[in-house]
């Protein structure tokens, strides 16, 4: 702790430039779900609603390490990481909505974000589903000697699945580029680690499949960056899979539905203390490096993002009834057509 009180008070090393944009991607996430939060007591959002609040040096930290090639495989709480990986405020908001407009044309809805351009693959509503999806990816990428990594967030609630065991073992015998990262709030959808894992220590258990594995704060932004980006470039150098913990906490319930009873709220509060976003304005006020000038005019430019989201999606539009049996089955795609007019397709 005494190390760790030290390495907080040193002078970090970013420019005002990039903790400018690191505190931005962290109040975008976070006024994205407060909204949310708002809109769905007025029933504008429905279903099932798992906020991020508490955990947005996750995913931008994360995120900072990624490129366009990565793919990306996220949980149902998973708002945050579709906005910092590029998809506008405005796709995700209508979807929630269950608007046509959205990124996943409104079907979907919260756990179901998805967008094939930007590498996006969920959302996944199952706990624990993505991890055996983000080996295959990982497999096929391997096999076709595509570029890039496949990064697979999942809560430490998954670590009892059946999945990860597989998931894991799997992509250390295959060499596969995964960074798995969990992201562990302590409480899965509402049972405390110590209740339903004999071993605690994450990192321990990704090590038993001989992967390396490392444990960070995760309410530190740059703590997270920096251990993502040494995870990352390890397994584009060919050294196989990286397992990193992410210790976070959300400040919310588990969903809109959850009572709440398992943790009392003097905890709450005292995680509310190491907030990752106030935590890391402050520090860089600190130094010089940001100051309140700056938060006000970014928390201005993201209230209007997010007004304009909630306007795109007031105004957006239901799919049409005759549309619902699209889908079901895949829809081959036109053929191009070349400039002499004639389709471009080798088939006969």
């Amino acid at each position: 702790m005494e190390n760790e009180q030290m390495a907080h008070e040193e002078v970090p090393s970013v420019s005002p430039e990039y903790a400018r944009h690191l505190l931005h991607q962290m109040l975008r996430i976070r006024h994205l779900e407060e909204r949310a939060a708002e809109l769905y007591t007025e029933e504008k959002i429905r279903g099932f609603l798992h906020l991020y609040i508490g955990e947005e040096a996750v995913a931008v930290g994360v995120m900072e390490a990624t490129r366009p090639e990565d793919a990306i495989v996220a949980t149902y709480r998973e708002h945050g990481h579709a906005l910092v990986r590029g998809m506008s405020a405005e796709s995700i908001m209508a979807e929630m909505y269950g608007k046509q407009e959205g990124c996943s044309r409104g079907r979907g809805g919260s756990m179901h974000l998805f967008d094939r351009d930007l590498r996006f693959y969920g959302g996944n509503a199952i706990v624990g589903g993505g991890l055996p999806l983000s080996v295959g990816l990982a497999m096929a990428k391997k096999m076709q000697e595509q570029p890039g990594i496949v990064v697979c967030f999942f809560g430490e609630g998954a670590i009892a699945e059946g999945e990860f065991h597989e998931s894991m073992n799997l992509a250390e015998l295959w060499q596969l580029p995964v960074l798995f990262v969990c992201e562990n709030n302590l409480y899965a959808m509402g049972t405390a680690l110590d209740r339903s894992e004999s071993q605690t220590d994450l990192a321990t258990k990704a090590e038993s499949y001989n992967i390396p594995a490392t444990t960070v704060d995760g309410m530190d932004v740059l703590a997270v960056e920096a251990a993502a980006t040494s995870a990352a470039e390890a397994i584009r150098a060919g050294t196989g899979p990286q397992f990193l913990e992410c210790q976070t906490y959300r400040f919310r319930a588990h969903s809109m539905f959850d009572p709440e009873l398992y943790r009392e709220k003097t905890e709450v509060e005292q995680w509310k203390k190491r907030d990752p976003i106030s935590t890391f304005f402050e520090r860089m006020k600190t130094h010089d490096l940001l100051d309140e000038a700056d938060r006000d005019e970014l928390e201005r430019a993201v209230a209007q993002e997010i007004d304009e989201a909630v306007t795109f999606a007031e105004e957006g539009t239901w799919e049409p009834v005759e549309d619902l049996p699209r889908f079901v089955y895949s829809e081959p795609e036109a053929p191009a057509v070349g400039s002499d007019g004639h389709s471009s397709s080798s088939t006969p």
